[in-house]
């Protein structure tokens, strides 16, 4: 229960715990074999990994055919990546390298209808295929589209709280391992941990939802004490790698 994908927005701003992965084979049966896990949510990650226009349509599809909520990471900020992704259906985006407030806006702007935002068509699988009226289709989208930024720029430091406190962003995702990288640190030095409990620290007070990547996943109860609530964790390559090293450990 509460993992369907018009439920995923109301979870994700009421701060409730939710656990991802992301997946990096362009293919959409691996898509709908996840969907059959017990995550609440799979990120298809456009930006570090080959996935065409095609392949995330069908890889959407296979998620919203079992109305599970799927995040889109778009390879960059551009409108065309933004309403791509939404039209294929896609519950969420995700935006990486944002910087500034005026970045965000623009984000939010491009994910949603209205004079210079999101351009419409009917007959894309969000609109059902023609088959749900504009109005329908419009008032839908304002409730369930989730807009999440990604903070991992140093660029970004110094914006935060503004930025978090955009207006449509519902959640700041913080991008650690590019963070230590523009620091010349790496992601467990503790320069780029106290960075990070800073950006958790701002967003959380600008009362937007925290999300985060962490190899280590016995930092989580950690994070989470840190107002973290959004985990996507691994991906579908290394769950696969985990669990064919298992094997060969258990029956070698």
């Amino acid at each position: 229960m509460g993992k369907n994908c018009d439920e995923f927005k109301s979870r994700l701003i009421g701060g409730q715990t939710i656990v991802g992965t992301f997946v990096k084979t362009p293919a959409p049966i691996v898509a709908e074999v996840l969907s059959l896990s017990d995550l609440d949510t799979f990120c298809v990650d456009v930006e570090h990994a080959p996935f065409g226009r095609l392949e995330v349509d069908l890889s959407v599809a296979a998620f919203r055919a079992a109305d599970r909520p799927c995040i889109v990471r778009t390879a960059n900020d551009s409108p065309t990546e933004i309403r791509n992704a939404l039209d294929s259906g896609a519950s969420a985006v995700l935006i990486p390298h944002v910087t500034t407030a005026k970045q965000a806006q623009d984000i939010v702007k491009a994910a949603h209808f209205g004079e210079g935002g999101r351009g419409f068509a009917g007959s894309t699988r969000a609109a059902e295929f023609t088959t749900r009226r504009m109005p329908d289709h419009i008032a839908h989208s304002k409730q369930h589209t989730v807009v999440i930024v990604q903070i991992e720029d140093l660029a970004a430091l110094d914006n935060v709280t503004e930025i978090a406190s955009v207006e449509g962003i519902d959640a700041i995702f913080i991008g650690r391992v590019d963070l230590a990288v523009a620091m010349g640190k790496a992601p467990s030095d503790v320069e780029v941990i106290d960075t990070v409990r800073r950006i958790c620290k701002e967003a959380s007070a600008a009362g937007t939802t925290v999300g985060m990547f962490t190899a280590d996943l016995s930092e989580i109860p950690n994070w989470k004490s840190a107002g973290v609530s959004l985990f996507l964790l691994s991906s579908d390559q290394s769950l696969m790698l985990a669990g064919a090293n298992e094997l060969a450990k258990v029956a070698g």
